[in-house]
């Protein structure tokens, strides 16, 4: 006698067949856009994918097979920082005995279109994004398979309902900036990130609190901002150097910043920190091999990635976590490329202001 079909089975056939009825196709064309199959039009697949996520969002579907693997996409990943991240995921995963499938992403930061039918035919346990953004409808679709995602420092604001693992990017520019005015400084530039991206705008923030608490202002000239590489390191560097009243300390808000404007320094002839104290960002194992030593805030990179591998794993055993965003602690590491400022090269403007004060009282 044939056994029973389980209430399992009978209960995912059922909604396969209701969902093939509303869209008027058969449950073999439903099944390929579940598999992330081709063989369907685009506009049959989004009339397809909308029924699905109408039934996922009133019941819930029988608990999905996965393959013990995790899906890591990486915006840059030949950059040194993303090399260190990547690492540090891949030493997670491997530990919970999962394998890692990594993929780069187009210059926007987005995967390529091709991308997410690899996904859903793999079946993975979760999704990691490292510095990159999902298209809407992209991330639709997986959370409508119950395939979660975690964000690793994302690169725009974080979408509420994808989780993110970051670092505490206002701190780590508030340290990195008292740290410079502790030791005398008062003229200090920055060079901060790209203003759509979080850590950026975080970085900068912090910068400008510290600035503020201190009583010293925040001059224009004095803030530029790039793509997070080493050339607008050197460009930026260059520009605020070459300024009539040049800073005597530059917060570089990346390593590669910070290596950057090490070369513009030597081409115009000003030693570090002689002439001119750095202090960097994320504490790559560059920053130790750079001549000097650099002093950075250091990111927890390894800790970033223990994290998010954790709790992606978690979300796949429990879909309906609420959980938004970890902030790990940043520190300041500080080495040999940063001095007490008893220098002033040319004459600050406060200094200008003291000095004119003095000759009033003095009645000279």
């Amino acid at each position: 006698m044939a056994s029973e079909p389980s209430s399992e089975g009978t209960r995912s056939r059922a909604t396969l067949q209701e969902v093939a009825s509303l869209a008027d196709v058969s449950i073999s064309t439903v099944s390929k856009v579940l598999n992330g199959r081709a063989g369907v039009s685009s506009e049959t697949r989004a009339r397809i994918e909308a029924l699905l996520q109408d039934h996922r969002q009133s019941q819930r579907p029988p608990k999905r097979q996965v393959a013990p693997l995790l899906e890591v996409v990486c915006y840059e990943i030949d950059s040194p920082f993303a090399g260190e991240v990547l690492a540090s995921i891949e030493q997670a995963a491997r530990q919970r005995r999962i394998g890692m499938v990594l993929t780069g992403t187009t210059p926007d930061q987005t995967p390529y279109e091709e991308w997410v039918e690899d996904v859903l035919r793999r079946q993975p346990v979760g999704v990691v994004l490292v510095a990159c953004v999902l298209p809407a409808e992209v991330k639709q679709r997986l959370l409508s398979r119950d395939i979660p995602l975690v964000a690793i420092d994302p690169a725009g604001a974080p979408a509420p309902d994808v989780p993110s693992v970051g670092s505490a990017d206002w701190n780590g520019g508030y340290l990195a900036t008292r740290h410079l005015i502790d030791l005398g400084h008062r003229r200090i530039g920055i060079i901060t990130g790209p203003g759509d991206m979080m850590a950026s705008t975080a970085r900068l923030s912090g910068y400008r609190a510290a600035l503020d608490a201190s009583g010293l202002p925040v001059a224009p000239e004095l803030v530029r901002s790039g793509e997070f590489h080493h050339a607008d390191g050197l460009a930026e560097g260059l520009a605020l150097l070459s300024l009539p009243e040049r800073p005597t300390a530059i917060f570089a808000s990346s390593d590669l910043y910070a290596l950057g404007v090490y070369e513009a320094a030597r081409s115009l002839g000003l030693a570090i920190p002689a002439d001119l104290s750095v202090v960097g960002y994320d504490d790559l194992s560059i920053a130790q091999w750079a001549v000097p030593p650099l002093t950075t805030v250091h990111v927890p990179l390894v800790a970033m990635a223990e994290q998010a591998v954790h709790l992606v794993l978690r979300l796949a055993d429990e879909p309906d976590l609420a959980f938004s965003r970890i902030d790990i602690d940043t520190t300041l590491v500080v080495r040999n490329s940063t001095r007490q400022a008893d220098f002033v090269f040319p004459p600050s403007a406060e200094a200008k202001r003291g000095r004119s004060a003095r000759t009033k009282i003095s009645g000279k």
